[in-house]
Order: structure tokens, then C-alpha cells, then sequence
């Protein structure tokens, strides 16, 4: 079926064209506008440069002007060139591509919901990452004296390996307020690092039959209701505790009892504090479940090395928007690829493997079935030694 197409066109396969351009034909009011390269051209172009990792939008240009024989089977049309992408991503309406990324998320959500975590249930973790800007280039992100940047606040599906949602903001947003924009699942586990701790926002998801494990910050006078030192733990947890606090303005905040657990990670020689609301799952359960926070870091990690954030390909919102979302588009495609040919790979492995392979005329399937496994960071997502981040 794939006998002589590129590996970039096989990729393409399996982004829903024609869902694409209804959207377009939805959003896009002028109708009669001159455009020399179409949304749908436009969209691969990105997609490309987010794979092959280009640097600038120059580059990204000359790789496929150097094709420029191949430009037609890869899908990118012939009527295209450096100002034409320039143009299109300084004044083409992101909404249209914020639109069809939430679309990928939810699509690849679906295909991968079978996935399973090594405990049953649903998880999800949620973090953010600051893209610094040039403040001269990009003074509509001001965030500091000297400085410029945005933040990317996503909620990681840690089973499906997928963002279930995310949103930009200002640099200046603090973490905590993006509490505020979660919608809770009932039953489903919210995973944080210590930059989200409020005792009031995490008493907001228990109130809505959700669960939470966070980080310490802080130490917070306490009665101890239940629980004690555990002498002899040879998994790693030192206490596993029920506690309320004693201090009003935190017990105000956080009037029921409280799961505090600290965890001595060996392979770090570091001891870490956790708070959840979770009473059922044992204590190295819940350890493990915050050393998953690794994945939306290598989601991150993929993000900020594939946008080349100091090489935005645009420097009004406008183009920085389009460009986060077509790598949040490149990444769910990929997703999706690994569920469908039943890789049971991770898909930072198989971004890496396609990443090398975009003009080579094999067969996709032999392709990533065949090469080997990488031992990485990106490990698989049941493993025990992962990092803390």
C-alpha cells in the first residue's frame, strides 16, 4: 500500500484532511482573499519543519526548495516560497490550527484510550513550561523588566501518552491560577510538582470526587491522626501518614484529613513529600505515580527542541501561536501512528525514528518495527526507575 511513497507522505495519511478543511471552510470568512498557499499546504509545511527540527523558517524552505521535485508528493503544492509562508503565518488566523490541534488531542485520545497504566485508573499530570523570548522582538509577551515569554499549561493523559488539554499564557500567569481552568474528571488522579501547592484549590478537586498527589512546599505544622515511621521499607517509603493541619489558615483551606507520604528515592539519594487525598492506593503507588510526571517534561523537552524557541518562525503572536500549535498537531499525528500499527513503542521513540526518515522511500511499518529500542529518558511508561523531574 505504501510501495514508493516517502515516509513523510505516509505520515500524512493519517491526519484527517478533510476534517482539516471543513474547519477551514468554517472559520475562514474572506473568502475571496488571494492566498498563493492554501491552509491545508501551509499546515504540512509546519509539520515538516517540526519533524525534520528546523532551526528557522529559512531553513525550512531551503530543505524543501532543495526537494523541490518531491514538493508535490509530499503533499506541499508548487506555489510556495519564502514570503508566501511568512505571509501566511503572520496573518493567517491561528484559530483555525488551535481549532484542529484540540481535534488531534481528542482524536488521539480516543484511538489510545486502551492504553493502560501499570495501575488501573485515570491520570493525568499537569505542569507547565516557559518559553523564553527576546523582549525586542516579541514585546507583546512582556513578563519581566527585560524579558519576554509565554507558558504552555498542558494536562498529561500519563496512560495515553497524549495532552488531553492545554492552553497558552502570558509568562506572567502564575502556575496556581491555571488550577482554575481544570476540568475536574470525578475519580480521575490530577498529578502536580510543588509549583501548583494550594491547600484550597487541591480541597476544590476532593470537593469534586476527584484525587491529587502534590509535592510538598513547604513544611506545614500538623497533628498526626494515624500512621507512623516506617522503620524497615524496603520500597522506599519512610512514613505514610494521616494528618490534619493545625494551623488555621491552613486547616481553613484544608479542613479534612490529608494522606502525607515521604518517599526516599534511592537511585537519586533524594527524599520526597507528597500530599494526596487518595487513601486506597498503597504508598509506592503513589510514589510512582509522581515519578510518571516525567512524561509531560519529555512532552516539553520535544516541544521546545522542535519549535527552536529562540528561532520562532514569526515574531508576532500571531506566528508563535500557529507554530505551538502545529507541533502540538506533528505530536498527537505521531501518537496516533504508534496506536494504529501497534508499535507498543513509546512516541518520543517513534518522533525520533520518523523524525531521521521523512524522505526515505521505505516501508513505515518495517521501518519502526525494526529499529531498535532506544534506552533513553523516554522510557516505557510502567518502568519503576524513572526520574523525579
Amino acid at each position: 500500500m505504501n510501495e514508493g511513497k516517502y515516509i513523510f507522505s505516509q505520515i500524512v495519511d493519517f491526519i484527517p484532511q478533510r476534517q482539516f478543511r471543513r474547519m477551514v471552510a468554517r472559520a475562514v470568512q474572506d473568502k475571496t482573499r488571494d492566498w498563493t498557499l492554501s491552509h491545508w499546504n501551509h499546515l504540512l509545511l509546519l509539520i515538516f519543519g517540526q519533524l525534520n527540527g528546523c532551526n528557522t523558517m529559512r531553513e525550512l524552505v531551503s530543505i524543501v526548495e532543495a526537494h523541490s521535485k518531491k514538493a508535490y508528493a509530499l503533499g506541499f503544492g508548487d506555489a510556495f516560497s519564502l514570503t508566501s509562508l511568512s505571509r501566511a503565518n503572520t496573518q493567517r488566523d491561528y484559530r483555525v490550527f488551535e481549532g484542529f490541534a484540540y481535534y488531534m488531542v481528542e482524536l488521539a485520545q480516543r484511538k489510545r484510550v486502551g492504553k493502560r497504566f501499570v495501575i488501573p485508573g485515570k491520570y493525568y499530570a499537569f505542569d507547565s513550561t516557559t518559553i523564553d523570548l527576546c523582549m525586542g522582538l516579541f514585546e507583546w509577551a512582556t513578563f519581566r523588566k527585560t524579558k519576554s515569554g509565554i507558558k504552555i499549561q498542558t494536562q498529561f493523559d500519563i496512560s495515553t501518552q497524549v495532552p488531553a488539554d492545554f492552553f497558552i499564557t502570558n509568562a506572567s500567569v502564575h502556575d496556581v491560577k491555571a488550577l482554575d481552568h481544570i476540568q475536574i474528571e470525578p475519580l480521575a488522579c490530577y498529578i502536580f510538582d510543588k509549583g501548583y501547592f494550594d491547600l484550597a484549590r487541591m480541597f476544590r478537586i476532593q470537593q469534586q470526587n476527584a484525587f491529587f498527589v502534590i509535592r510538598e512546599k513547604g513544611r506545614r505544622p500538623y497533628d498526626i491522626i494515624e500512621g507512623e515511621d516506617i522503620l524497615e521499607g524496603g520500597n522506599g517509603v519512610l512514613r505514610d501518614q494521616t494528618i490534619r493541619f493545625t494551623r488555621k489558615s491552613n486547616f481553613e483551606k484544608y479542613p479534612s484529613p490529608i494522606r502525607r507520604i515521604v518517599y526516599y528515592a534511592a537511585e537519586l539519594g533524594r527524599t520526597f513529600t507528597y500530599y494526596t487525598n487518595n487513601f486506597s492506593l498503597t504508598a509506592a503507588e503513589i510514589a510512582l505515580l509522581y515519578k510518571n510526571r516525567w512524561q509531560v517534561e519529555s512532552f516539553f523537552k520535544w516541544i521546545k527542541q522542535h519549535l527552536r524557541v529562540k528561532h520562532f518562525w514569526g515574531n508576532n503572536e500571531n506566528a508563535v501561536r500557529i507554530q505551538i500549535y502545529a507541533a502540538i498537531i506533528t505530536y498527537c499525528t505521531v501518537a496516533i501512528i504508534e496506536k494504529d500499527l501497534n508499535l507498543e513503542r513509546s512516541v518520543f521513540d517513534v518522533l525520533r525514528i520518523l523524525g531521521s526518515s521523512l524522505l526515505v522511500k521505505d516501508n513505515m511499518m518495517e521501518l519502526l518495527s525494526t529499529a531498535p529500542q532506544p534506552i533513553s529518558e523516554c522510557a516505557p511508561f510502567n518502568q519503576l526507575s524513572l526520574n523525579f523531574g
